[in-house]
C-alpha cells in the first residue's frame, strides 16, 4: 500500500489501466489501439489532501472527493509521479472535473 499523504488541496489518483477502458463506446464506435496510448482522463482516488486554506488563511476548506471514487479530471492537469514502479497521478481538486457514479 502506498504510503503518500497530498498536501493541501492534492488528489493521488491511479489511472485507469488500458484494460479498464473499453474499446467499444455504448453507441458502437470503435476505439483504435492509438487512443489507449494517450493519457487517461478517469482514475480511482487513493489519496486525498486535508483541502486548502480559506481567504483568511485560519482554516482548510474540506475536499469534495473521497479516497475510492472514480474520477474523471483534465488530461494534461496532473502530475505524473511513480511509486515503486507503478504510475500514479497527483492533480489538485480544480483539475477534476467529476465523480464518476
Amino acid at each position: 500500500m502506498i504510503k503518500l499523504k497530498p498536501l493541501t488541496d492534492r488528489v493521488l489518483i491511479e489511472p485507469m489501466s488500458p484494460s479498464e477502458r473499453a474499446n467499444k463506446t455504448k453507441s458502437g464506435i470503435v476505439i483504435p489501439d492509438t487512443a489507449d496510448k494517450e493519457r487517461p482522463e478517469q482514475g480511482t482516488v487513493i489519496a486525498v489532501g486535508p483541502g486548502r486554506w480559506n481567504e483568511d488563511g485560519d482554516r482548510f476548506i474540506p475536499m469534495s472527493v473521497k479516497k475510492g471514487q472514480k474520477v474523471l479530471f483534465t488530461k494534461y492537469g496532473p502530475n505524473e509521479i511513480k511509486i515503486d514502479g507503478k504510475e500514479y497521478l497527483i492533480a489538485r481538486e480544480e483539475d477534476i472535473l467529476g465523480i464518476i457514479e
